[in-house]
């Protein structure tokens, strides 16, 4: 099974290398790496390139111009260059820890896409935070001795916990999540009608229900290292939220304006 990972980002590139080197330091690499860039300056192109050179695997630069906060659209160009049969999205300010890729593989199966965890770091570590030595001895419980992560019970790794299955709305968050390529496809995709921070993941969430697909999850296994950051700008939230209302009322599960564009 061929993996594309999407990492999405917006003028953090910063935080974008501390990604890329979780990346690096996986025990077992994706196929490819895309960026989806919703408009940064750059200095973000520059580090990519950087990064071009230094990745086991291809990594390709996919950006818009900045019109805006526009996640679903460039996620959608993304999955739309992508060449995998498998895909997983992650935001560019999550590191993931280092058997985030193979545990999407093994978590991988037909009729479900799977949600994975968070740990949150706070703001007194999250420019420093140092993906290199989280294999090492006593970095991270050292971080949450000092209260520097929430959720912290994600720390354990216990491969043999069983998974969950859900299919509610509550904890869908796109800045972690797996999913088939065709099933995707089949749903078409990100809903570019959302513009503005919020519910563009759980409105894709509410159609793959109703294609069918179930949620899985699992507490300790394809986790990442939330950096923190200052609160989303919420101002479309309203509008957006009316958008999901619209979709869970509507029967049908493909969005119009998604991957694939009605003919005009």
């Amino acid at each position: 099974m061929k993996l594309s990972l999407i990492i999405s980002t917006f003028n953090k590139p910063g935080y974008l290398g501390k990604v890329l080197e979780g990346v690096r330091l996986q025990t077992e690499h994706p196929d490819e790496v895309l960026i989806a860039d919703d408009g940064s300056g750059p200095e973000t192109a520059r580090l990519v390139e950087q990064w071009r050179r230094s990745l086991p695997c291809p990594v390709l630069h996919v950006r818009h111009e900045d019109q805006g906060f526009r996640a679903a659209k460039i996620r959608n160009e993304a999955i739309k260059k992508s060449g995998g049969d498998y895909i997983v999205i992650l935001d560019g300010d999550c590191v993931p820890e280092r058997h985030f890729v193979s545990d999407h593989v093994s978590l991988a199966q037909r009729k479900f896409f799977f949600q994975g965890k968070r740990l949150l770091l706070g703001k007194g570590v999250s420019d420093s935070f140092d993906p290199s030595r989280t294999v090492k001895k006593g970095y991270l419980p050292g971080l949450f001795l000092r209260g520097e992560i929430k959720n912290s019970h994600h720390l354990l790794r216990f491969r043999f916990f069983p998974s969950l299955k859900d299919s509610r709305l509550k904890g869908a968050r796109s800045c972690n999540m797996g999913f088939f390529r065709d099933d995707l496809v089949a749903v078409n995709g990100f809903n570019e009608d959302f513009t503005g921070w919020g519910r563009e993941d759980s409105e894709l969430v509410a159609r793959l229900y109703k294609y069918g697909l179930k949620r899985k999850k699992h507490p300790f296994m394809a986790l990442c290292f939330h950096l923190w950051h200052e609160d989303n700008d919420k101002s479309r939230l309203e509008i957006n939220e009316k958008i999901l209302s619209d979709a869970l009322a509507h029967p049908g599960y493909r969005c119009e304006n998604g991957i694939s564009k009605p003919e005009v």
